[in-house]
């Protein structure tokens, strides 16, 4: 399971460990436990996996997923034996990523997908791999596992959308264009215009347009701080393609001009 190279390991998020094809014989595993995660998807064929005390049954197109540390016995139909691949993985986000899922420790076997998912247990790796051919392999199970999450999403009791998250949201994520307008923010966010107003100023106290200039003085304020920057990049950076505009907005928020704010904290520091 040890990694050839130094820079990951078990705390990586998400790492490929092994994977294969099982032609149809009869091979089986277990009982016994993994102390990692094995998805497997059954090509053609059947067989039963035990756990939890409980036998499930499965056939071609169906997939089944082994836990960490819980006890499993899988086998083949002595008649029509599987033939399956498999992937294993582990990481502090592989978890989360299983728990996206309808996969539960009490339900580990998902029906057919819409599509096969077949090709995507493609991950060819060996002892030998090269460092970048290591980290492909991480990033394909992690598609291997979006297209579980999109076909079997777990179900969850419906939540009304936060509008005022989503747009503060999306004007953290957007402040630096300087293109950036209250439409384009209402329009991101999806919601009759009036009503995201009054649901904004209700919970943050500012209008939107208030909130966007504020957030990039903050952010102005942050840079003048510690960035080194000319007052010319950090106007471009928050959004204000006009330096002298941009000088403007800042002094009427915080009463002193960029460059006066950027020598008062570099006195602060020199002390």
């Amino acid at each position: 399971m040890d990694r050839t190279w130094p820079q990951f390991g078990m705390d990586d998020a998400l790492y490929y460990i092994n994977s294969g094809y099982k032609p149809a014989n009869l091979h089986q595993w277990g009982p016994g436990v993994r102390d990692v995660y094995a998805l497997h998807l059954v090509i053609t064929g059947r067989g039963k996996l035990e756990q939890g005390g409980s036998v499930f049954s499965l056939e071609a197109g169906q997939s089944f997923i082994i836990f960490p540390n819980q006890e499993i016995f899988y086998y083949p139909d002595l008649e029509d034996p599987w033939e399956y691949v498999w992937v294993e993985f582990h990481g502090k986000d592989a978890s989360r990523l299983v728990e996206l899922t309808q996969f539960s420790e009490l339900q580990p076997v998902l029906t057919e997908a819409p599509d096969t998912l077949q090709p995507f247990y493609d991950l060819e790796w060996s002892v030998g791999a090269s460092y970048l051919e290591q980290m492909r392999a991480d990033a394909k199970v992690k598609v291997l596992l979006s297209y579980y999450i999109e076909y079997f999403p777990r179900k969850a009791e419906a939540e009304p959308k936060d509008y005022v998250w989503m747009a503060r949201t999306y004007i953290e994520q957007n402040y630096w264009k300087p293109t950036l307008t209250v439409t384009e923010i209402v329009q991101a966010v999806n919601l009759e215009r009036s009503y995201l107003f009054r649901k904004f100023k209700a919970a943050t106290g500012e209008s939107i347009s208030a909130y966007l200039t504020s957030y990039r003085i903050r952010r102005a304020c942050e840079l003048l701080k510690l960035s080194g920057l000319s007052i010319q990049s950090i106007a471009y950076s928050v959004g204000y393609h006009d330096p002298l505009y941009f000088s403007r907005v800042f002094k009427k928020a915080t009463s002193h001009t960029p460059t006066a704010y950027m020598m008062l904290h570099q006195k602060k520091r020199d002390c």
